[in-house]
């Protein structure tokens, strides 16, 4: 761990700029993960609850999904809920679109911070690696005949170290971006699908 660290140190401040941005994001990751865990579950409960509507049993139908909490089950539960008083199709489409839109942008919130991350840090990487060339030159012509491949070699394996350190930072936010961002749009998927079928045996808005 120490061999570890010191290495790093010889990066500058590229370097702990980058480890900051891999905690960071290693710290939204498992938040992420856990505010989306239960996002996709639900499908029984939601199914059973669509078969007693459509057999007009509407007090079973809200009894399936009564406790469920995840973002299909709560803009069905208030589509059943606001069918069930009367209220008017043409009213409610419009405010499960916008309850619809605001339950993908609570799921997608921050996720674009990674892919900023992803963006940004084989970047940064770069940047060290071009900063530690340019030092690693002037050391070397600054050196005039004292200068040897060692010198070289020492400054630019120090250079190369922030564009490995870039990517080690960019590929797992990249990776865990684009899988919440599935995740999240196979939640709306599965909202889309929920009060579609409610709708589909229910009369055109008026």
């Amino acid at each position: 761990m120490d061999g570890l660290i010191a290495t790093l140190s010889q990066g500058g401040p590229i370097v702990a700029i980058l480890v900051v941005l891999s905690l960071a994001s290693f710290g939204l990751i498992g938040a992420k993960a856990f505010q989306l865990r239960g996002v996709l579950s639900g499908r029984a409960r939601r199914t059973s609850a669509l078969e007693f509507w459509d057999a007009g049993d509407r007090h079973a139908a809200l009894q399936a999904i009564a406790d469920a909490e995840s973002p299909a089950d709560r803009l069905l539960r208030h589509a059943m809920q606001s069918l069930k008083s009367g209220a008017a199709r043409a009213a409610l489409d419009t405010e499960l679109e916008w309850r619809g839109n605001a339950e993908m942008a609570r799921m997608y919130r921050h996720i674009r911070l990674l892919e900023l991350t992803a963006m940004i840090s084989p970047l940064l990487g770069l940047l060290g690696t071009v900063l530690g060339m340019i030092r690693a030159f002037r050391d070397l012509s600054m050196a005039e005949g004292a200068a040897n491949a060692a010198m070289l070699a020492d400054g630019i394996w120090q250079a190369l170290l922030t564009t490995a350190a870039g990517l080690l930072v960019a590929i797992p936010a990249a990776i865990a971006a684009a899988l919440l961002n599935a995740r999240v749009e196979r939640a709306g998927e599965e909202i889309e699908g929920a009060v579609g079928r409610l709708f589909a045996g229910e009369p055109p808005p008026r």
